[in-house]
């Protein structure tokens, strides 16, 4: 394998050492973007940089919000118990300093549970947070914000998949022509499977989805789901036409391009804007699988709060690339947040910002 050039930050600029809240950066208003998904609490806190913005904090903790939802419809007492501790230290987190802006999002378990809106509202009683549940086109729009950098001069068109903890989105993409007009949205999909579902669904811990059969079957059920997709937008016959870039937004793709990169811990400014050959993602996929759930767990790029879910996420990424075979495929580590962010700075400013290009090298096997 190769490695990869390393360019500037594109519109995000992120400080690599935790932030701790002196006189001076209180005073800049921040905008703080908060993603409740079905296994993480991600909160984002970052100030306008030109047509980007400089991260002063961030937060991610794997909470499972949607253990067992698959099973009951619903979201365990335990569950919700371990997404409020996790945004109460959100709330600890922004009284550090002045907030702007500030919104706060909920994905697929709160839009599929029986009792989503229930928590939601003890979310917004008990934390004073703003959350809400946004639609699956909305969540493929934000994907689409964060990722505008990376569309720049990309060709025709551009599928970004984004594999979540209980989703997995697509959007299809029509970009400029000219590289500098913002990417158009033509047709999106939210698929009912991500990394926890398919882990419940498949026994994945209990070893039945580590063997061959077992991971093979989890990449025919979602591949068998992607085929009305492509029967409506025919990107099989776009990709054959040349001009398509594959984007992929989601902990799996940046765990595939850290395992390429033979990184000793995972760092985002090595694995974002990455591009990742088709034969590098395959031997990335095999050497995961062949690890074994206790090799998984021990992996840095890994842990074993993750340990789960990374095959799963390896079968939906095999499946779009069974249905799509692209050539490669562009690691974005940025999402919801990122967008929100934008966002809500572009409307501050009352002007689009301005795409940034991506200068890197494909990894190769």
């Amino acid at each position: 394998m190769t490695a990869c050039c390393r360019g500037k930050p594109l519109r995000m600029v992120e400080n690599s050492a935790p932030q701790r809240p002196d006189s001076a950066r209180s005073s800049v208003p921040a905008f703080a973007a908060l993603d409740l998904g079905t296994n993480n609490c991600r909160l984002l806190v970052g100030v306008p940089v030109g047509n980007g913005f400089r991260v002063l904090d961030s937060f991610s903790r794997i909470v499972r919000l949607g253990e067992g939802l698959h099973h009951s419809g619903r979201l365990s007492d335990v569950a919700m118990e371990r997404a409020m501790v996790a945004l109460q230290g959100c709330v600890q987190r922004l009284a550090r300093r002045p907030v702007r802006g500030l919104r706060a999002i909920a994905t697929e378990a709160c839009r599929r549970a029986a009792n989503g809106r229930e928590f939601l509202a003890r979310v917004r009683r008990e934390t004073g947070l703003p959350i809400e549940a946004i639609s699956t086109r909305e969540e493929a729009e934000l994907a689409i914000e964060s990722c505008a950098p990376l569309l720049r001069a990309a060709g025709r068109r551009a599928l970004l998949f984004d594999i979540g903890g209980g989703s997995t989105e697509l959007a299809w993409v029509r970009l400029a022509e000219s590289g500098n007009g913002a990417p158009e949205l033509i047709g999106y999909v939210s698929l009912p499977v991500g990394v926890v579902t398919l882990a419940e669904r498949f026994g994945v811990a209990g070893q039945q989805g580590h063997g061959a059969d077992g991971f093979a079957a989890m990449v025919d059920d979602v591949a068998a789901r992607l085929r009305g997709f492509e029967s409506v937008h025919c990107i099989g016959h776009e990709i054959r036409q040349g001009g398509v870039r594959l984007i992929g937004t989601s902990g799996t793709v940046t765990t595939l391009a850290g395992i390429t990169l033979n990184l000793p811990r995972y760092s985002r400014p090595a694995v974002d804007g990455v591009t990742l050959s088709a034969t590098a993602a395959a031997a990335a996929i095999h050497q995961l699988r062949a690890m074994g759930r206790a090799g998984l767990a021990s992996h840095p790029c890994v842990g074993l709060d993750r340990a789960d879910f990374v095959l799963p996420g390896c079968a939906i990424f095999a499946a779009i690339q069974r249905t799509w075979p692209v050539a490669s495929v562009v690691v974005a580590d940025r999402g919801l947040r990122e967008g929100m962010l934008l966002r809500m700075m572009r409307a501050e400013r009352g002007r689009p910002p301005r795409p940034s290009a991506v200068a890197r090298q494909p990894l190769s096997a």
